[in-house]
């Protein structure tokens, strides 16, 4: 009987809020996917997003914080102030602070990227909606 609780335990945990149970990711999911916080500390949180195919997260900007997005797997159509690019596994870009900018999936995979925060706040409160498919302005 141990055995069988010690393997159920963790799968329950993951799923948890990791305010809650510390040393365990909290996903959320959004209308475009989810994303999962993975790691937190000061100035800095690392993040992994999932974006359903043929979705994009709003055209947004923030005020305090930087990003860093790195393609796991599928296609990530990135709009970064006035640039456009494609990219595929293990590519990367940096959106500046306060520059407006937006995450697209052209692909019929799930993208999925690893995204790293660097800011003095890093809410979820600090994005700035310009223009969003879901009507969350």
């Amino acid at each position: 009987m141990a055995k069988s609780q010690e393997v159920k335990d963790p799968l329950v945990l993951s799923l948890g809020n990791s305010h809650e149970k510390p040393g365990f990711a909290a996903t959320e999911i959004r209308p475009w996917g989810t994303f999962t916080t993975l790691e937190e500390g000061s100035g800095y949180k690392i993040k992994r997003i999932e974006v359903n195919p043929k979705h994009r997260l709003s055209l947004q900007m923030h005020h305090h914080r930087s990003e860093h997005w790195i393609v796991v797997s599928g296609t990530a159509k990135v709009i970064c102030g006035e640039k456009i690019e494609i990219l595929g596994p293990n590519q990367s870009t940096y959106v500046p602070q306060c520059t407006p900018h937006r995450l697209e999936n052209p692909g019929v995979i799930k993208l999925v990227l690893i995204e790293v925060q660097n800011g003095e706040y890093l809410g979820e409160d600090d994005i700035v909606r310009l223009q969003d498919d879901y009507a969350r302005l």
